[in-house]
C-alpha cells in the first residue's frame, strides 16, 4: 500500500511541489525568525561580555529599568586608587560612558542612531572580564590629549573620515557640538551591532560628559591571577561607601544581556506571528488540495478497498503522502529560512542594527522546531481528507463516475458557529476585560472567528456568489452562468479556497482601519492640544543636550521655551514601572491644555508631584498624600500637589518638575522642547532663525504643527508598510491556493471540458470561464476579509480609545482598492490553469474516465 502511495506521489511531482510550497513559506519564516533572533542574542552576549570588568563598581541601581533613560548617578574618582589596592585586585580603571554621542559624516548627516546608541567613552588600558581585550587599534593610536578621538572601523568608514582629519560629533553632554582630530580607528571583537563608538582621553571625556568633575560612570576592578570574580567582589564591596555597589562581571553581563533579549523579544514574537499566519493559510491549501485529490482518486481508492485494503490502510496511505509533503516542505523551508534570516539581518541593518560581524546561528532547536511544525501542520490539515478517503466503498470501483458524496453542512455549521461565538468572547475579553496577557486572548479570539467564518463560508458566501453571478449572467451570458455554477458546484471547495485569501485580507483591512484611526487621532490631538508654534525633537528618538534648549531661548522672536523629559519610576503605592514626565512649571502653558482635577501644575516644586486621575483613584491618593518614587537605586518622598486629567501630551501617571526628576538621578537631557514665538513676529522668519541655530546639529530638528503631525503619521505609515509586506506572504499562499484549486479542478473536469469544447466552446471562452470562476473565489475571500477586518479594526480602535486612539476612521477608498486588487489576483491566478485547459486535446478529453 505504501509502495502504491509512493508511486502515486512521484507520478504527480508538480502537485507535490505546489502542495509543499505553502509549508515551505510558513516553515521558512519560523526558521528565519529563530535563526535571526539566536544570532542577535549571540551578538549581544558577545558585546555584554566585552563591556564588563571582572568586578563592576557602579551606583546602586536596583533592577535594570529599560524604560528609563540612563541614570545620571556617578561614582567618585577617588575610589579608583583605593580599589586598585584591594587584596586580589590587579588594577582598577574608571569608565566614563555617554549614550548620546553621534558622529556627523562629511556629508553633514548623522551616522547611526536609529536604534543602536551612539556611545562616547574614555580610553583606559584596563581589560574586560577574564582578561579579554575587546578593542584593538587597526590604524593610528589611542587618544592621549584633548581634541583627539578614536572611532570604530564601521563608523569611520560610513562617515568618510581618515586618520588625521577633523571629526564633527554631536553630544547630549554639556557640549552639544564636539570637534576632534581622528587619531586612530579601532575594531571591536564581534562587532558593535550597529552602535557607534567615539573614544576620548579620560580628561577630555570628563570635560565633555561629566562637567569636569572627578567622577566616573562605573569602575572596573581587574582580578589578579588566582582570584575569582566572587572573591574579588566580596573584597571590593567591603570598601564601598553608601550608594555604590559591586557586582561580578559574569552576573552584570548576564543581567544586561537578559534585559536586552527581553526588550528585543518583540522581534521574535512579531516574526513568529506572521509565520503562524502563513501556516494557517497554508493549512487551508493543504486541506483543499487533499480533499480534491481524494475526490479525484475515489475509484483508485475503491479498487484498493476491493482488493482487500482496510479503511485504515487507505487513510494511512493518504497521511503517508501528507507526511512526505510535510517533510519535503519543512526541509526546503529550513534552508529558505536561513536566506530569510540573512534578509532580515540586512533589513535591520538599514535601521542601524548591524549584525554583519556575527555569523548566523543555526541551533538544534531551530531544526527540530521547523521539522516538527511542518510535519504536524501538514498531517493535521490532511487528517480529515484521509479519514474521508477511508470511507470510499469498494463497490465504487465498478462505476465509471465514482465520486465521493458531499457530507451535510450541519456539523460544519455547528462547529463554525461555535468557534465564531467563542472567538468573539475571547476577543472581547482580551480587548475590554482585565485578563492576564490580553494579547493572547485577542490573538485566540481572532483565530477562532476566522476559523469559524471559514467553516461556515459556504453558507455565508452564497449571497456574494449569487450577486456576482447575477452580474456575470448579464455581462457574459452562458460563459458567466457556467462560471457561477462551477463556483457553486462544490461550496466547500470554493469556501476553503476563498478563506485562505480571506485571512490575509482580514489582517490587512484591520491594520488599515487601525492605521487610519491612529493618524486621524494624531491630527485631532495636534489640532486641539498643540499650542506651541514649534517642537524640537531628536531625529533618532534620543534625548539631547539641555544646551540646545538654552540656545533656542536666545533666538530672536522666541517668547517661551518649555523642556519636556520622558522617564519611568516606581511608586511605593505600586511596584510597577510607571511613566513620568519632567516639566518646567514656569512654562507649562506652552505644553498645551491639561485638564486639572485639583491643584495647578505651575505649583510643582522639587518635592511635589502631580498624579493622574486614574492613578489617584487606583492608589487612593489625594492632594496632600505622601508617596515615595524610586528610580534605579534612588528613592525620594514626594507630596501630591495636584491631580491631572487626560491629555494627549502630558499623559504620564506622574508629572514632576525638572529639579524633582533630577533629584531621582533622572536624565539631565531633554526629550522634546516646545517653543512659542512673540506676538507680531513673522512665523517664517522665526522658523528660519530656529533652523539656523541648529544648522550644525543634525541630531535635532525644528517642526511646526503641520510638520510635527506629518512626522507622527509617517511613523504609523512605516509600521503599516512593514506589516503589509509581511502579510504579503499570506496573500502569496492564498494566490497559490486559487491556482492549485483551479488546476486540480481542470484535471477533475477534463471530460466535461472536452465535451464543452466539442459542442462549440472556444478556447477563449474556456479561459474566460475559468478566469471568472477565479474572480468569484477571490472576491468572496475579499468580501469576507474586509467585513471581518473592519470589525476587528473597530474593536481594536475602541479598546485603545483611552490610550490616545480616540478617533475611528475607516479608509473606504483603500478597502475598495483591496477588493479591486483581489479581483486582479483572481485574474492572475487563473492564467496558468486556463492556459493548461485550453491546450487539452478534445478527443482525449472526451474519452477520459
Amino acid at each position: 500500500m505504501l509502495r502504491a502511495s509512493w508511486k502515486s506521489l512521484m507520478a504527480r511531482k508538480l502537485r507535490l511541489f505546489m502542495s509543499a510550497f505553502a509549508i515551505i513559506l510558513g516553515v521558512a519564516f519560523v526558521a528565519g525568525s529563530f535563526v535571526f533572533t539566536d544570532t542577535l542574542g549571540r551578538s549581544f552576549d558577545s558585546i555584554m561580555n566585552s563591556t564588563v570588568g571582572d568586578v563592576v563598581v557602579r551606583p546602586v541601581s536596583g533592577e535594570v529599568d529599560l524604560e528609563s533613560q540612563p541614570s545620571s548617578a556617578t561614582v567618585p574618582g577617588s575610589l579608583v586608587k583605593e580599589l586598585a589596592s584591594t587584596p586580589g585586585a590587579a588594577r582598577a580603571d574608571g569608565n566614563i560612558t555617554n549614550f548620546g554621542t553621534f558622529v556627523v559624516g562629511k556629508n553633514g548627516k548623522l551616522i547611526g542612531g536609529f536604534g543602536p546608541p551612539g556611545i562616547g567613552a574614555n580610553y583606559t588600558e584596563g581589560p574586560a572580564a577574564k582578561g579579554l581585550q575587546p578593542l584593538s587599534i587597526d590604524v593610528g593610536r589611542w587618544p592621549t590629549a584633548a581634541g583627539e578621538v578614536v572611532l570604530d572601523e564601521k563608523t569611520a568608514d560610513k562617515a568618510g573620515y581618515l586618520v588625521g582629519e577633523k571629526v564633527n560629533l554631536v553630544s547630549s553632554g554639556t557640549q552639544p557640538r564636539i570637534t576632534a582630530r581622528l587619531v586612530g580607528i579601532a575594531t571591536m571583537e564581534g562587532g558593535t551591532a550597529g552602535a557607534s563608538l567615539a573614544i576620548f582621553d579620560t580628561a577630555e571625556a570628563r570635560t565633555l560628559f561629566m562637567d569636569g568633575k572627578d567622577v566616573y560612570t562605573d569602575i572596573w576592578v581587574t582580578a589578579a591571577d588566582g582570584t575569582s570574580q566572587q572573591e574579588l567582589r566580596d573584597a571590593v564591596a567591603a570598601r564601598l561607601p553608601a550608594g555604590v555597589e559591586a557586582v561580578t562581571g559574569d552576573s552584570a553581563a548576564k543581567a544586561a544581556a537578559s534585559d536586552i533579549q527581553e526588550a528585543l523579544g518583540f522581534i521574535t514574537t512579531f516574526l513568529l506571528i506572521f509565520a503562524g499566519v502563513a501556516l494557517v493559510v497554508g493549512s487551508f491549501l493543504i486541506v483543499n488540495t487533499f480533499s480534491i485529490l481524494v475526490a479525484q482518486r475515489s475509484r483508485e481508492l475503491a479498487l484498493f478497498r476491493a482488493l482487500g485494503s482496510t479503511r485504515r490502510q487507505v487513510a494511512r496511505s493518504v497521511l503517508f503522502e501528507a507526511s512526505v509533503i510535510g517533510l519535503v516542505g519543512s526541509v526546503i523551508g529550513l534552508g529558505l529560512g536561513v536566506v530569510i534570516a540573512i534578509g532580515i539581518r540586512t533589513l535591520f541593518g538599514q535601521f542601524g542594527l548591524d549584525l554583519s560581524g556575527q555569523s548566523l546561528i543555526i541551533s538544534p532547536r531551530t531544526v527540530i522546531v521547523s521539522l516538527v511544525v511542518g510535519l504536524v501542520v501538514t498531517l493535521v490539515a490532511a487528517y480529515l481528507p484521509a479519514r474521508k478517503a477511508g470511507k470510499v466503498p469498494p463497490v465504487a470501483a465498478m462505476r465509471d463516475d465514482a465520486v465521493l458524496a458531499e457530507s451535510g453542512m450541519r456539523g460544519r455549521t455547528i462547529v463554525g458557529t461555535g468557534l465564531t461565538v467563542a472567538g468573539v468572547g475571547l476577543l472581547g475579553a482580551g480587548l475590554f476585560a482585565d485578563v492576564p496577557k490580553p494579547t493572547y486572548w485577542v490573538g485566540g479570539g481572532i483565530l477562532g472567528i476566522v476559523l469559524g467564518v471559514a467553516l461556515i463560508s459556504p453558507i455565508v458566501g452564497r449571497p456574494v456568489i449569487a450577486a456576482i453571478g447575477w452580474l456575470y449572467r448579464r455581462t457574459f451570458g452562458a460563459v458567466g452562468l457556467m462560471a457561477q455554477q462551477n463556483a457553486q458546484r462544490n461550496p466547500r471547495r470554493t469556501g476553503a479556497t476563498a478563506s485562505a485569501l480571506m485571512i490575509g485580507v482580514t489582517l490587512v483591512s484591520m491594520m488599515a482601519v487601525f492605521g487610519a484611526s491612529a493618524k486621524a487621532s494624531i491630527d485631532k490631538a495636534v489640532e486641539k492640544e498643540f499650542v506651541a508654534d514649534y517642537v524640537v525633537s531628536s531625529v533618532v528618538g534620543t534625548p539631547f543636550s539641555t544646551e540646545v534648549t538654552k540656545e533656542l531661548a536666545a533666538v530672536p522672536g522666541v517668547k517661551e521655551v518649555a523642556a519636556f523629559r520622558w522617564d519611568a519610576v516606581k511608586s511605593s503605592a505600586k511596584g510597577e514601572n510607571r511613566g513620568v514626565i519632567g516639566i518646567d512649571p514656569s512654562h507649562v502653558g506652552v505644553l498645551g491644555p491639561t485638564p486639572m482635577v485639583t491643584g495647578r501644575l505651575a505649583d510643582l516644586t522639587a518635592t511635589s508631584v502631580s498624579i493622574s486621575q486614574e492613578r489617584a483613584t487606583t492608589d487612593r491618593l489625594e492632594v496632600g498624600s505622601r508617596i515615595d518614587l524610586t528610580r534605579g537605586g534612588t528613592t525620594k518622598p514626594f507630596t501630591v500637589a495636584a491631580i491631572h486629567g487626560e491629555s494627549a501630551l502630558l499623559s504620564a501617571d506622574y508629572l514632576l518638575s525638572l529639579p524633582a526628576l533630577e533629584s531621582l538621578d533622572g536624565p539631565k537631557t531633554d526629550s522634546f522642547v516646545f517653543v512659542s514665538r512673540e506676538p507680531g513676529t513673522v512665523p517664517a522668519q522665526v522658523g528660519r532663525d530656529l533652523d539656523k541655530a541648529l544648522a550644525d546639529l543634525p541630531v535635532v530638528t525644528v517642526k511646526d504643527q503641520g510638520e510635527f503631525a506629518d512626522e507622527q503619521r509617517a511613523q504609523v505609515n512605516q509600521m503599516l508598510y512593514l506589516i503589509y509586506a509581511l502579510l504579503g506572504l499570506a496573500v502569496i499562499i492564498a494566490i497559490l491556493g486559487i491556482i492549485n484549486t483551479l488546476a486540480l479542478s481542470v484535471i477533475e473536469r477534463t471530460r466535461e471540458i472536452g465535451l464543452l469544447r466539442a459542442v462549440g466552446l472556444s478556447r477563449r471562452q474556456l479561459k474566460r470561464m475559468l478566469r471568472l470562476e477565479s474572480i468569484v473565489i477571490a472576491l468572496l475571500g475579499a468580501t469576507l476579509g474586509i467585513g471581518l477586518g473592519v470589525a476587528f479594526g473597530v474593536a481594536l480602535q475602541r479598546s485603545l480609545a483611552d490610550d490616545g486612539i480616540d478617533v475611528l476612521a475607516v479608509p473606504w477608498p483603500q478597502l475598495v482598492l483591496f477588493v479591486a486588487l483581489s479581483g486582479l489576483v483572481g485574474i492572475l491566478a487563473a492564467w496558468w490553469p486556463g492556459w493548461r485547459a485550453s491546450k487539452l486535446d478534445i478527443l482525449r478529453a472526451v474519452t477520459t474516465e
